[in-house]
């Protein structure tokens, strides 16, 4: 499963990432690391994404969501509207 398979409002864990060496550390930087949560905010029409990574909210394109790798656990959040 890749991070463009996780529906909005649903959070799962980083088993791995298969990035460039240069990219991968960056996004290591930003906290997503193996074993970090990652919950899908958003989801854009053109495959860009935003999510949220140990309290820190970003976006990734599509060409990152499709090249990410074995995400686990995947798990849908209670409603966050009220």
């Amino acid at each position: 499963m890749t991070l463009s398979d996780v529906a909005p409002g649903s959070v799962c864990r980083v088993a791995g990432l298969d990035l460039t060496t240069e990219l991968s550390r960056r996004l290591e930087a930003l906290g997503m690391t193996e074993g970090s949560a990652v919950l899908v905010l958003r989801k854009k029409r053109r495959g860009a994404m935003i999510i949220t990574v140990r309290g820190t909210r970003f976006a990734v394109g599509l060409d990152i969501a499709l090249r990410r790798r074995r995400l686990l656990r995947q798990r849908p959040l209670p409603s966050l509207r009220r």
